[in-house]
Order: structure tokens, then sequence, then C-alpha cells
């Protein structure tokens, strides 16, 4: 098997559980030693041993990337640890409900707001010195189709999720001198604890399903897949992009 990413080291935020656990697992499969940073540490002693078992390093951090200090120190220890960055996958997210924006609670927008754009802004900015310094560097940002299209029940969220795309290709621009690339990718529904209310409800389910062109939710292994591709030399010539990864939801 191929190892696409023999040597590298990675930083998934949020990758204790759901999406950013799959992409943390496949990295490792991939040949990445990962280093996981969360707020919360649940899933995040299994998903350090799932890592440990394919023959792999693993580092877990206690991180809130909404904090700039912190997301100091886990750039900090990373390179201790590593020795270098070579990739950094945004995962770390919140979702945010309320049905029309002006009737939402400015502490929901500031905790929305801060958790999914300004986390990624924060992490780009201090993971992006040390790529600087090594010429090399791969950032993954994770948007959403909420911020491609106004969900009716969370608009902050998806406010925070365009942002990402905007960041992304500003990003883009500011790092390709130092042969760093910088993409972003947009989940449709995925099967994850985020949307587990409707997962639960089967009929909410259903009508889901039904406009969804594949006719189910996706799985968080193909999103991880896609990551997986964006990460290695496979998209070399991708830049400031956001792929759209909705079982076929938009069309």
């Amino acid at each position: 098997m191929i190892k696409l990413l023999e040597g590298k080291v990675a930083i998934v935020t949020g990758g204790n559980t759901g999406i950013g656990n799959s992409i943390a697992v496949n990295f490792a499969r991939a040949g990445a030693d990962v280093v996981i940073a969360s707020i919360s540490e649940t899933g995040l002693k299994e998903t350090a041993e799932e890592i440990r078992s394919l023959g792999r390093h693993v580092l877990t951090l206690k991180t809130d990337v909404t904090k700039k200090i912190e997301v100091h120190d886990m750039v900090t220890k990373t390179v201790s640890e590593f020795g270098r960055i070579d990739i950094l996958v945004n995962n770390a997210a919140r979702h945010g409900y309320g049905t029309f924006l002006l009737e939402s609670d400015e502490i929901v927008w500031d905790d929305v707001i801060d958790t999914n754009l300004k986390s990624v802004y924060l992490c780009c900015r201090e993971v992006a010195q040390v790529m600087i310094e090594q010429k090399k560097g791969n950032i993954i940002n994770m948007s959403s189709i909420l911020g491609v299209q106004a969900g009716r029940s969370c608009r902050i969220y998806g406010i925070a999720k365009a942002g990402v795309a905007f960041l992304t290709k500003g990003l883009a621009g500011d790092l390709v001198s130092y042969n760093i690339r910088v993409n972003a990718i947009a989940p449709g529904y995925i099967k994850t604890p985020m949307i587990s209310p409707t997962l639960e409800d089967p009929v909410a389910l259903k009508n889901l399903n039904n406009k969804i062109l594949m006719g189910r939710v996706g799985e968080p292994e193909e999103i991880a897949k896609v990551a997986l591709f964006l990460a290695s030399e496979d998209s070399s010539y991708i830049t400031g992009q956001t792929i759209i990864a909705d079982g076929g939801f938009f069309a």
C-alpha cells in the first residue's frame, strides 16, 4: 500500500470524534504522525490508541482553539515533539441554532463565530509561521454546504462557514509563494453527533435523504478521503478551493 503521507506530521483540531476522528485515523493509515487537539476529552484516548495501533506516533493536546495562547502552546508542543508541521486540518466546530438572525443572542453569535471562524484564523496564523520557515505546508479548513446556501435554522453557523471559505482563498494567495497550499472542504449532511437529532428521527431522516441525489447522508470516512486527497501530492495543483462533498444535495 502506498503511504501518501509517509513521514508527515499533521495537526487535526477536533480530531477526537466524527469527521475529525476519521481524518486523524486515515492520515495515520497513510503514514502520518498525528497531533489531535480538542477541547473535549471524549473519544480522545480511543482515537489515540487506534493511531498507535497503526504504528504511528500521536500526541493529544487539550486545546481551546478560540484562545490565542492555547493555539500557540499547541503549535509549540507539536514542533517540540516532532520538529515540524506539514499539515493542518482546522476541523473543530460547533453548531448554532436559531431561526432568524435578528432573534439570535449576542452570546450565541460570539460563541459560534469564535469556534467556527476565529479558531481557523488563529490556527492558520500560528501554524503558517512554522510552514513559512519550512518553505512548505498544507492547510485544510472545514467549511460546510451551509456556508454556500443559507440554512433556515443555522444562520450564524453558515455565516462562519462562509467566512472559512473566504479565509481559505485569502490565505492561499498570501502563502502560495512559500509553497503552502490552502484548501477547504464543504461537507453536506454527514453522520456525526452534530446532526444526531435528525438521524434519530425516522421522518426527518427520510425527508433529508429525499433531498440528496445519492439518497443518503454521508459517512465521516468519505470526508476523510477528500481530506487525504488534499493533504497529499495528488492534489499538488489545487489551492484556494472549497470542495463540496454533499452526495448531490445541491445538484
